[in-house]
């Protein structure tokens, strides 16, 4: 995070969040206390609780005698955070298409611009992140901090769910969907926003299987 101390346990939580966003954590990986905090130049009490506030945000799953590793949602949860998704996103597309600018339109379009770009490169940890911050870059341009924080904790748990479950080819149609929502944005056409917004969400449910991926093997 940018302007954070680098020893901060704020600074560390931010890290790891941004490591499972972008799969470079993978579900089930053990997080070694001595390890991170080598990494991080910190003591292991700063890590610890590091690792205690990313439990609290069920990115981090905490075992006794076992220590810490990367959290691996259920179907079950899955299928809950993207109810939860659909619930409050309708309600933000709603609030956005009534008070949207040109500037924020423009906004979102040069978010769709970079999307492109990521995906035609191929740069999956990339995409990853931009196709999930579409959404909190709407809560953002509206001004409400609030919505956006709780998008972003559920995106980065949508992130793990996603590396686990989600079918292959994905990606492509999610930003071609975050294309029309934008096309809809800018014409006013809330019902169609909505439609839309609504279709993405159960688009990307679905592209999930049943069948998810090993977890990593855990470290010693």
């Amino acid at each position: 995070m940018r302007g954070m101390d680098s020893t901060t346990t704020g600074f560390i939580v931010e890290t790891l969040t941004r490591s499972i966003v972008e799969h470079r954590l993978q579900p089930g990986s053990k997080l070694v206390e001595q390890t991170l905090a080598d990494q991080f130049g910190v003591s292991r009490t700063l890590i610890r609780q590091a690792l205690f506030k990313l439990s609290q945000n069920r990115l981090v799953r905490m075992e006794p005698a076992r220590g810490a590793f990367v959290a691996a949602p259920s179907v079950a949860e899955a299928k809950q955070v993207f109810a939860v998704r659909r619930m409050l996103e309708a309600g933000m597309t709603q609030a956005f298409i009534r008070q949207a600018t040109g500037e924020q339109i423009n906004a979102l379009k040069d978010h769709i611009a970079e999307e492109e770009a990521a995906v035609l490169r191929g740069d999956v940890p990339g995409r990853t992140v931009l196709l999930g911050d579409f959404h909190v870059r709407m809560a953002q341009l509206m001004g409400n901090e609030v919505l956006a924080h709780l998008l972003m904790d559920l995106l980065s748990r949508c992130a793990l769910i996603t590396l686990m479950y989600q079918s292959a080819g994905a990606a492509e149609h999610s930003h071609e969907e975050h294309r029309a929502i934008v096309k809809a944005l800018e014409a006013s056409d809330e019902a169609r926003a909505l439609l839309l917004m609504d279709e993405h969400l159960r688009n990307v449910e679905a592209s999930l299987t049943l069948a998810p991926l090993a977890p990593a093997p855990s470290k010693p």
